[in-house]
């Protein structure tokens, strides 16, 4: 069958070069090499015997065989005829634009460089068809490497089959073992890095950072003192272990109307500023766990300020035992007692400095008051009994300024604060100054190697009662900072008899 119009036609008389068509994988002019002979065309010429290949095709091309009376056929070696400005082939007449294409595979040039001669795009007679696994030896190398199509030189396996040829820029000739592109694959040049593979990251800017930058006059801590060691199971010190499991449980029922106040079973937390290193941790007691009851303690850590300005404020609370709403109570007065220090950091901050010890007591005991007032509010607006909505409450205020040794504390309620000096435990928390009003408040100076400890009464019971695990923890927090994972394990010593929430935060001075 007559092919049909071609689609591209180039305009009249001689012309520089074929045009390029717009469906072409032609590389760039950049790649070709004016002394090598232009690319194969992607789409084969079908044959009489043998049906045409349609994958890839952007356009039917014309029979074989089926090209004018007075054209003479293609032999089998002449596969690249020549444009009408070059010397025309002794066997091939050049075609012109009233004649279709009959060649298998008609050579496009780009615009701006001249096709090579027949002499030299004819191939040898005896040249052997390339294959991937060996380079081209004549002057075909430089064509488009994966050309698909029936090979058009003499001697291939079979018309309709494809043929992957291999490609070496103009600028770098191929080597005799094939080249650096020989089998079709791109390898790394002579004496250039050989590219990493496709699913290895690498990192071409030198080391990365991971951490934030620290604020102007701070220095990072190298270690900090902190003891690396593994973490196994909690140990049990006193007279055998306990009736319940070391594990949780049960989760306490959600309600759908108060999602926000559900409570995590463990809260754990740590820093270090300047000579400071703190370590924080509150869990939910056995007996809690086992009933799945809430977490009645509740811990907060802040830091108000920045660089040597800056309070560190660690406060803890509990709630009544066995009370509905205590762990929502005990949160309400760490929140509370924290927004008041925090608005009147800049004075406290001043009189810390200062050594204002009568200030900041009195100051300290106003904020506590108006806590406790809120609190007793909350109980009303919930319908409550007066005195029931409500929680211990301790802190520790800190100034981050390496160079001021104060450490305050202040609360209401049960609890305990310890001072380990030298591996032995000294306590220092106060009776409250009048039954009437309840506040406690204590300023030490600390010195290096000190490890000050607060608690709620859920530690603070078990550390004067059971005397193995007092010399436990000594051991322990004497020798060095444990780290996160290892403070966790200490504070969950178990000890039998002993199954309410533990809150605790310690602070070690370099």
């Amino acid at each position: 069958m007559a092919p049909s119009e071609p689609r591209s036609v180039p305009p009249a008389g001689p012309v520089p070069g074929w045009p390029l068509s717009a469906l072409s994988a032609e590389p760039p002019a950049a790649f070709a090499d004016p002394a090598e002979p232009p690319a194969a065309a992607p789409e084969p010429p079908p044959t009489p015997a043998e049906p045409r290949s349609t994958r890839d095709e952007p356009w039917p091309a014309p029979a074989e065989g089926m090209s004018s009376p007075a054209e003479p056929p293609p032999t089998p070696a002449e596969p690249w005829p020549a444009p009408a400005e070059s010397t025309p082939s002794p066997v091939q007449p050049t075609p012109t634009l009233a004649e279709p294409m009959s060649s298998p595979a008609e050579p496009r040039s780009t615009r701006d460089e001249p096709p090579p001669t027949p002499a030299e795009s004819t191939p040898s007679p005896v040249q052997p068809t390339p294959t991937l696994a060996e380079p081209m030896s004549s002057p075909a190398e430089g064509t488009p490497a994966s050309v698909e199509g029936p090979a058009a030189v003499e001697g291939s396996a079979s018309p309709g089959k494809s043929a992957s040829v291999p490609v070496e820029p103009p600028s770098v000739p191929p080597a005799a073992g094939g080249g650096p592109w020989a089998g079709g694959v791109p390898s790394a040049r002579a004496g250039a890095e050989a590219a990493p593979p496709w699913n290895e990251t690498t990192f071409g800017e030198g080391d990365v950072t991971w951490a934030p930058e620290l604020p102007p006059g701070w220095v990072a801590a190298e270690g900090a003192g902190v003891v690396a060691e593994e973490v196994g199971e909690p140990e049990v010190v006193g007279g055998g272990p306990p009736t319940y499991g070391p594990e949780p449980t049960a989760w306490p029922e959600a309600d759908l109307e108060a999602l926000d106040a559900l409570v995590p079973d463990t809260v754990l937390d740590g820093a270090r500023y300047g000579r400071l290193t703190l370590r924080a941790a509150a869990i939910r007691g056995d007996s809690a766990r086992y009933r799945g009851r809430p977490r009645g303690d509740a811990l907060l850590t802040a830091r108000f300020g920045t660089g040597d300005d800056a309070l560190l404020l660690l406060a803890m609370a509990g709630g009544p035992r066995g009370a509905d709403d205590a762990h929502q109570a005990a949160r309400d007065a760490v929140r509370w007692i924290a927004g008041a220090v925090g608005r009147s950091r800049a004075r406290l901050a001043e009189d810390l400095r200062a050594a204002r010890r009568g200030e900041l007591k009195a100051g300290l005991h106003r904020l506590t008051d108006r806590c406790y007032g809120r609190l007793r509010a909350r109980g009303e607006d919930l319908g409550l009994d007066e005195g029931t909505y409500t929680a211990s409450l301790r802190c520790l205020l800190l100034p981050a300024d390496p160079g001021c040794g104060v450490r305050l504390f202040f609360g209401v309620g049960d609890g305990g604060l310890f001072r380990l000096r030298d591996g032995s435990w000294e306590e220092l928390d106060v009776a409250p100054d009048e039954a009437s009003a309840p506040f406690r408040f204590r300023a030490c100076v600390a010195r290096p190697g000190d490890a000050l400890v607060m608690c709620g009464a859920g530690l603070a019971e078990p550390l004067r009662g059971e005397p193995e695990l007092a010399r436990h923890l000594a051991a322990r927090w004497s020798g060095g900072v444990p780290g996160l994972a290892a403070y966790l394990a200490d504070v969950q010593t178990r000890v039998k008899g002993y199954a309410d929430d533990r809150t605790v935060v310690t602070v070690w001075d370099d």
